[in-house]
């Protein structure tokens, strides 16, 4: 990675500059140096608060196992000075990624049986018809498609509308709302140029939601959506602002995160036809491609942690208030942890990224997540002949979560 014509100063920068996202190559040569010469700099961008940032893997272990000292609140994602002051007037986010425990193991308690491996089973037949839907979609698109748009992006959100209960016709509405929230930065999904007009976007999501509250509440089902809209804490029902907090990160990291690294993955194996050949000799290598595609592309760029109270990590001090942003896709590319770390290696073993976070924080809906690529890719790679690009990828300008949000390629299936 080419590293001699950026400053340490600049390289820091990269976290807070959703351009930089843009551009892998960009970012992880100044990822590379930054791990080399400057693991954790003390980052200062224009609009932004002050922070930290962890670029080294055992360095972002060594957070993630102490929730104690190192907390979520107040904030658990980078943002701009400006839209920070807007979103706490409006009212904290009650959701799973803003808890900290004892409140966050109490709320994860609610719903953690729904995504255990066990319960999970009785979606493997639904997951792989939606998975042979997408590729048959894929063939009926004639040979070419944006995979992003056409393929990547319906399924996940098909697998967390089933789960919830909601109607297939609302699925424009999911990926509008989801596009907007996350991908704010981006002048292609951003719903304006404003703080105020990015807040529309939250109290959109409240109305949808409490709708969907006051329903399952008047008539209870077997899905998710019942399940939260009825939770009981200490014998009482919790609070609708708590509720409807807790739909909006199902909803969204439940699926966007997963088209991601659909994506990533294909565009990953286009380029490195020798994997793509691998997986078709040995489609066992499925499970372990599915891991890699996971490190590869890191959806979630990265958290944020507080301390609470002095703290060392790696020779570093840092004091009550101190801002440490995680980098995951720092972390999964580093050096000390992966051997070759920038080789796409689908059968890679062991296989340590920090994708799905650790600890107290790790991703609820992990398991369903890798069983959904699996599915994908498990039905697609048998019937792919030919793959190529049909045109440069597009990555999202985002520096919470984000990836491919136009891969168009060209094809044959059988």
């Amino acid at each position: 990675m080419d590293t001699d014509l950026i400053t340490v100063e600049e390289a820091g920068r990269v976290f807070a500059d959703p351009g930089a996202y843009t551009d892998e190559r960009r970012f992880h040569a100044a990822c590379a140096l930054l791990r080399r010469e400057a693991p954790i700099p003390f980052v200062e961008a224009d609009g932004y608060p002050p922070f930290y940032a962890l670029t080294r893997h055992a360095d972002v272990m060594e957070a993630e196992r102490n929730p104690e000292v190192f907390r979520n609140l107040p904030q658990p994602v980078l943002m701009e000075t400006e839209r920070e002051r807007v979103v706490r007037q409006a009212g904290d986010l009650a959701t799973l990624v803003h808890m900290d425990d004892p409140e966050h193991r109490t709320y994860r308690g609610l719903t953690a049986d729904w995504f255990q491996p066990s319960s999970l089973a009785r979606l493997e037949e639904r997951i792989a018809e939606l998975a042979r839907r997408a590729v048959d979609r894929m063939a009926a698109l004639g040979g070419e498609c944006d995979f992003a748009v056409d393929i990547a992006t319906p399924m996940p959100l098909e697998v967390i509308l089933s789960i919830l209960g909601l109607p297939e016709a609302d699925y424009p509405k999911m990926l509008q709302l989801t596009r907007e929230l996350f991908q704010g930065d981006d002048p292609e999904f951003a719903r304006g140029a404003t703080f105020e007009e990015f807040m529309t976007v939250i109290y959109d999501y409240f109305a949808y939601f409490g709708a969907l509250v006051d329903e399952r509440r008047a008539r209870p089902t077997d899905d998710l959506a019942s399940v939260i809209a009825n939770a009981v804490i200490d014998g009482e029902p919790i609070w609708p602002f708590q509720q409807i907090s807790y739909y909006i990160i199902i909803a969204t990291a439940g699926h966007d995160t997963t088209s991601f690294t659909m994506s990533g993955g294909l565009q990953a194996l286009i380029e490195n036809p020798d994997e793509l050949d691998r997986l078709r000799r040995d489609p066992s290598l499925i499970a372990t491609a599915a891991d890699e595609m996971v490190r590869w592309v890191s959806p979630v760029r990265h958290f944020l942690r507080h301390a609470v109270a002095p703290a060392e990590i790696a020779g570093q001090r840092f004091e009550p208030g101190d801002r440490l942003l995680l980098s995951y896709w720092s972390a999964n590319r580093d050096e000390a942890v992966f051997t070759d770390p920038f080789r796409f290696d689908v059968g890679r073993k062991p296989n340590r990224h920090l994708a799905f976070g650790f600890g107290a924080h790790y991703c609820l809906g992990a398991a369903l997540a890798k069983m959904e690529i699996r599915a994908l890719f498990a039905e697609l790679i048998p019937r792919l002949r030919r793959i190529e690009p049909a045109g440069p990828p597009e990555l999202s300008r985002a520096i919470f979560v984000g990836g491919h949000k136009h891969l168009p390629v060209r094809y044959e299936l059988d």
